[in-house]
């Protein structure tokens, strides 16, 4: 049988559905198990007008926002919640984000994701670039926290169900990041699931639609919390490097990777790695739970996304409860800074850059010890240091 597939959107088509819905009944694949892909429109509150996309393998349920860029919203495996609960009501529709707001800290907002991509032109905090303006002259450029890409709603959406011995689920999306005299990328992205997996695959390609290279950003923000994240759960991540962004982050660098109970005025920390891949560049990142038995893992290719962040908010739940897994790029400071140190990717004109990661789910403590064991042998290819104060190298000091 030939893999069926369905247009939802597509503006230059003029194509849009307000509701669809496919599984085993309509297509005859995958008799048996109970899957579903299932598009509708969100109404009320900061979520109006929201097109929502929600996948369901039989096993791995998850959300997936076009209007927001394409992210993935929250997700649900087996009774295990996959995402956090920020202190906003999303999914947040765009036309609420005002990305200026509060000195460029606008993003904030709306950021309410498990997945959400930040770039694809700026991925750091609120800070000033020089680029050419409209008569090619040089000048100073105000970018806002995480860059626009995540508030863009997508211009294409299909789906498509591909049969076999194990059907696979899949959504594909174009988003435009675009500007007149300004950098013009396509972000094309596929995000797929096999029936029954643990995991969702997500294959980016950026393309540079302009005739002449161009630099560009990526960094995926994962975010993640209870039943993942609680007191007494650990990161493991292979690395040759773990570094603290600041003094703030420095003051707990020996117990970086721990995690403690939800705690009343905690202040943000951010650390950077320099990750360990395989042969062939493999890498993975791991947040377990205290007991060992349950762990959402991030897979990614050093090769495609070199750095590593780790975002760790641990105040009260009820005001975000969460950690940041975060393959990028590069890391997110300000682009200048990070052009210095040589790690602003570039695009050749009408070129593209691929990037893929994956998100897993392990609900066993066997599972998770494998999980576990195949990080502890990345780590034997480097030894990992581990730097008690900023570096110059990877924070503007």
């Amino acid at each position: 049988m030939a893999s069926l597939s369905w247009l939802l959107t597509d503006v230059e088509q003029r194509v849009w559905l307000e509701n669809f819905a496919v599984g085993p009944q309509e297509t005859g694949v995958g008799a048996g198990t109970a899957w579903s892909i299932r598009k509708s429109v969100l109404h009320g509150g900061l979520c109006d007008g929201v097109d929502f996309i929600e996948v369901d393998n039989g096993a791995f349920r998850f959300s997936l926002v076009p209007t927001r860029g394409m992210g993935l919203w929250r997700g649900d495996y087996r009774g295990q919640f996959v995402g956090w609960r920020a202190p906003i009501k999303g999914p947040v529709h765009p036309h609420h984000v005002h990305l200026t707001e509060r000195g460029g800290l606008g993003w904030l907002s709306g950021f309410d994701e498990a997945i959400v991509r930040c770039g694809l032109d700026w991925t750091g905090g609120p800070g000033n670039d020089i680029a050419p303006n409209n008569n090619g002259t040089p000048v100073q450029t105000p970018h806002t926290l995480h860059g626009r890409i995540a508030n863009v709603p997508a211009s294409r959406v299909a789906v498509e169900v591909i049969p076999g011995k194990v059907p696979v689920l899949v959504v594909t999306g174009e988003v435009e990041e675009s500007s007149l005299f300004l950098p013009q990328f396509t972000l094309r992205t596929r995000i797929s699931t096999e029936l029954g997996s643990n995991v969702v695959h997500i294959r980016d390609e950026i393309v540079n639609r302009k005739s002449a290279p161009a630099e560009f950003e990526l960094l995926y923000h994962c975010n993640f919390g209870p039943p993942f994240l609680e007191k007494g759960a650990e990161l493991l991540v292979p690395s040759r490097l773990v570094a603290p962004r600041d003094a703030h982050a420095a003051t707990e660098i020996a117990t970086c990777g721990r995690y403690g109970a939800p705690t009343a005025g905690y202040v943000e920390r951010c650390y950077w790695y320099e990750p360990v891949g395989d042969a062939a560049g493999n890498s993975l990142a791991m947040l377990r739970n205290a007991a060992g038995e349950r762990a959402v893992i991030m897979r990614f290719s050093v090769r495609q996304l070199p750095c590593f962040t780790q975002w760790k908010n641990i105040g009260p739940l009820a005001e975000g409860y969460v950690t940041g897994l975060e393959p990028g790029t590069d890391y997110p400071n300000a682009k200048p800074f990070e052009r210095q140190q040589g790690r602003v990717q570039v695009i050749p004109a009408g070129g593209t850059y691929v990037a893929e990661i994956a998100l897993e789910v392990q609900d066993t403590a066997a599972g998770v010890a494998q999980v576990a064991k195949e990080i502890a042998t990345l780590q034997k290819r480097a030894k990992c240091k581990v730097s008690k104060r900023p570096l110059a190298s990877h924070t503007p000091l």
